[in-house]
């Protein structure tokens, strides 16, 4: 098996990728990854040697992973706008031997010291100009064609830095088996991706969502995608309608932003067949908003980089806002305590995940793994959830963002749903800090709707109509934005 295989067997003549108003075929993105995996290998590229790849969406990432993973090397995809030192970091922390960069990093390359990154053999950009000493990425494509090298399911394929909300990044370990076993179970999902889809990929393929959800279960499919480097909501909506996009995954930042277009047409979706959230929460009021005005059915799922990602999905059931959906086919799911005991339907528990899409743990952190992964296979998540009797997934909350007041515990997303629906509130992020007398309390950090006249002391009373006292924020801070991740999660370690 090889993950690369996701390009096969599609109609050669058929549109797989749309770059920079550039179609690229199913043909001919074979014929340039085959050649691609000559010239890694004619650069001495080998077998479990690690390949960073710091480029935005677009042809020179998808030829650079699929090529990657098609030697049995091992694709490092990394944020290419990201600052040189942390750059440096990742390289060295995985060891690459060759790094692929386009033109969105080249200004944070020429400031990346490579005597940190000792290992980094060679660099591949589109211009040497972008690069000093880089090798030009057509002439890796100027090569012999290689053939697809067939490996073990639990061969290493991928490492990816999950997105550090609960600490310091760590590259997370996904074999073939992992991946190509997830975009199996996504399939198990209605309305899944098909061949006829045309699918907008603004989601960084540096990330889980856009890599394995966009990229991998798009391709494996024979859909086109429309691969896109910067969102804008008006310039977006105007791809979605003149390429006659049919499937839109998005994080909630996206979802949002279209939530509050007052100038968006009625009708802006009209060619959306399938709308798609994760990576973070999703406001449930944007959710509403979205289906009232565009009439569009916002299917939310949930997943984490360590499952490949995808867990759960509503796409093809009834939505129930504020639920995630169900559990994919061949994953197991269950809700834990304190004591590893299963908790009854309808209580909170620990999401535990067990299933041939859990990774293989964190690169070089045995202890770091052994803390989330069982030793009979279950991942602890850290996140909070409850079902429903019909088998609904409800997200509460990450178990690291508990707060504890006066020995209550607070969910922090409990109270920014709350503060969410008042009218004046666009964003909200809350955090547990230090209490002298109840141990922690409860601070919340406000992004106000632009003209609403807000106060502390009014939203205080709001939260005081709507939740128990001790839930209530005993201060606000009014902010112009909260700080994110690339997938929208929000930071709380950088409000605290």
């Amino acid at each position: 098996m090889n993950l690369a295989h996701i390009i096969d067997g599609h109609d050669d003549d058929h549109v797989a990728l749309i770059s920079r108003n550039r179609a690229t075929t199913y043909g001919t993105l074979r014929d340039q990854v085959a050649r691609c995996r000559g010239g890694l290998r004619a650069l001495g590229v080998a077998e479990d040697d690690r390949v960073a790849i710091a480029c935005a969406n677009g042809r020179h990432f998808v030829v650079s992973y699929l090529a990657t993973l098609g030697i049995g090397a091992v694709a490092v995809p990394l944020n290419p706008t990201s600052p040189a030192p942390e750059l440096e970091r990742e390289i060295a922390t995985v060891g690459a031997v060759l790094a692929v960069v386009d033109p969105s990093a080249a200004p944070t390359w020429r400031h990346l010291d490579r005597a940190n990154v000792p290992t980094l053999a060679h660099v591949i950009a589109p211009e040497q100009r972008l690069v000093a000493g880089s090798t030009p990425f057509d002439e890796l494509l100027s090569g012999e064609p290689v053939d697809v090298v067939e490996l073990e399911p639990d061969a290493l394929a991928v490492l990816i830095f999950t997105s550090g909300t609960a600490g310091s990044p760590r590259a997370a370990m996904l074999s073939h088996g992992n991946l190509l076993s997830n975009i199996e179970q996504s399939r198990s999902a209605n309305q899944v991706v098909q061949a006829g889809d045309v699918v907008y990929g603004v989601l960084p393929a540096f990330h889980i969502f856009g890599l394995n959800v966009v990229l991998g279960l798009g391709l494996s499919r024979g859909a086109t995608i429309v691969l896109v480097q910067r969102f804008d909501p008006s310039t977006a909506l105007e791809t979605i309608r003149d390429r006659k996009v049919t499937v839109v995954p998005g994080a909630p930042p996206l979802w949002l932003a279209f939530s509050h277009f007052d100038d968006a047409p009625a009708d802006s979706f009209a060619t959306v067949r399938l709308a798609l959230t994760g990576a973070a929460r999703m406001p449930e009021e944007a959710m509403r908003r979205l289906r009232d005005r565009f009439g569009l059915e916002l299917a939310e799922g949930y997943g984490l980089t360590e499952a490949s990602p995808v867990v759960t999905s509503s796409a093809g059931m009834p939505v129930k806002i504020g639920s995630v959906g169900k559990v994919l086919d061949g994953i197991e799911l269950r809700l834990v305590d304190e004591t590893g005991e299963d908790v009854l339907v309808g209580d909170t528990g620990e999401i535990w995940v067990k299933g041939p899409n859990v990774f293989l743990g964190y690169w070089n952190e045995p202890e770091h793994t052994a803390r989330v992964l069982t030793a009979d296979g279950w991942l602890r998540t850290g996140d909070i959830g409850t079902v429903d009797d019909e088998g609904y997934l409800y997200l509460v909350d990450r178990a690291k963002d508990l707060v504890i007041v006066s020995g209550f515990n607070v969910f922090p997303a409990e109270v920014e749903e709350v503060l969410a629906e008042h009218p004046g509130v666009r964003e909200v992020g809350v955090i547990g800090v230090p209490h002298p007398h109840s141990g922690e309390a409860v601070k919340a950090f406000v992004v106000p709707e632009e003209g609403a006249a807000l106060d502390e002391e009014q939203l205080i009373d709001w939260c005081l109509d709507r939740l128990a006292r001790y839930k209530c924020p005993s201060k606000i801070i009014f902010v112009d934005e909260l700080p994110r991740n690339v997938s929208g999660k929000l930071l709380r370690r950088e409000l605290v």
